[in-house]
């Protein structure tokens, strides 16, 4: 299992480096510049080149991927032009409210998203299917900004139950978990209902009907165990993706977090910071893959049997 492992995570390495290329690029191809956001009034050509040399943003853009890139390897990921401040701070400062947010809608999700794939593939065929899968199928094509414009509405403006933004209480966790979470749920449930029906009609299944084995214990015991599978490669992917999925749901919500502090330098042009963000959202999907590998591995050896 530790080879295996070990050979996951070199398998990270060029991908890693992929990513960071792509990212330093698309910020920098992204129309702007941050120095319009800092320089004064009336500032001379002069002063501007200044700030420019400053933020050696006058070097070709190779050089400066390799300083930004040298530097990050190190833990440095430089200082934030508009703020002036370390964009590791600032991510450090946000990054728990995001992976308290991601946390509590992944489990949600996942809960829930079983559960009701589960009991639509137990009684599948019947009104209570048919009525689950349609509520799922429109729970997935809702995006999260409209739901969670919907959601402020309903139950903060309305029925004031809950704050309609900030992150002062554990209350204003509710509102964005449940809109993050009620797309998880849509996919999660769709995965297990099909895997639990596709694993129903293996001959250990009927095997087991024949030997008069409860319908629950076959279903719960042995058709759900083995159809964890693909869910577990989902719930991996779903990891990186809530977080991302974050990044609407806290500006609308006015979270602090890794999706407040990204739009925001994104509207300021704050290269250092925008890709700080960037760049932990893309290690997010990737420790999430490794997981799911491990997790697969782990209930599974034909895989690591695979990576020999």
């Amino acid at each position: 299992m530790l080879l295996f492992t070990v050979k996951r995570l070199l398998m990270l390495i060029p991908v890693f480096l992929a990513i960071s290329v792509v990212i330093f690029m698309l910020v920098h191809l992204v129309p702007g510049d941050p120095i319009d956001n800092i320089i004064r009034v009336g500032a001379t050509p002069a002063e501007k080149a200044a700030l420019v040399a400053r933020y050696g943003l006058d070097q070709p853009i190779w050089a400066q991927y390799v300083n930004w890139f040298s530097k990050m390897v190190q833990g440095d990921l430089g200082d934030a032009i508009i703020l002036r401040r370390p964009v590791a701070d600032l991510i450090a400062q946000n990054l728990p409210h995001s992976l308290a947010l991601g946390s509590l809608a992944l489990v949600f999700s996942t809960v829930v998203g079983i559960t009701a794939g589960a009991i639509a593939a137990i009684y599948r065929d019947t009104w209570f299917d048919r009525g689950v899968m349609t509520v799922i199928l429109l729970g997935s094509t809702v995006p999260s900004f409209w739901l969670a414009l919907l959601m402020i509405l309903l139950f903060a403006v309305t029925l004031g139950w809950f704050p309609v933004s900030g992150a002062r209480t554990a209350s204003a966790l509710v509102l964005p978990v449940l809109t993050i979470g009620l797309g998880g749920v849509a996919l999660v449930a769709r995965v297990t209902r099909v895997a639990m029906m596709d694993i129903a009609r293996r001959d250990f299944v009927m095997m087991l009907h024949a030997k008069g084995v409860s319908r629950w214990r076959i279903e719960l015991g042995s058709v759900l165990r083995h159809a964890m599978m693909p869910v577990v490669t989902i719930l991996s992917l779903r990891i990186g993706w809530i977080l991302g999925g974050a990044v609407a749901v806290e500006f609308v919500f006015a979270r602090p977090g890794l999706g407040s502090l990204l739009i925001t330098s994104l509207n300021q042009r704050d290269y250092p910071v925008v890709q700080g963000c960037l760049l932990m959202l893309a290690i997010a999907v990737m420790l999430g893959t490794l997981l799911g590998d491990i997790v697969q591995a782990i209930m599974d050896p034909r895989i690591r049997e695979g990576m020999k």
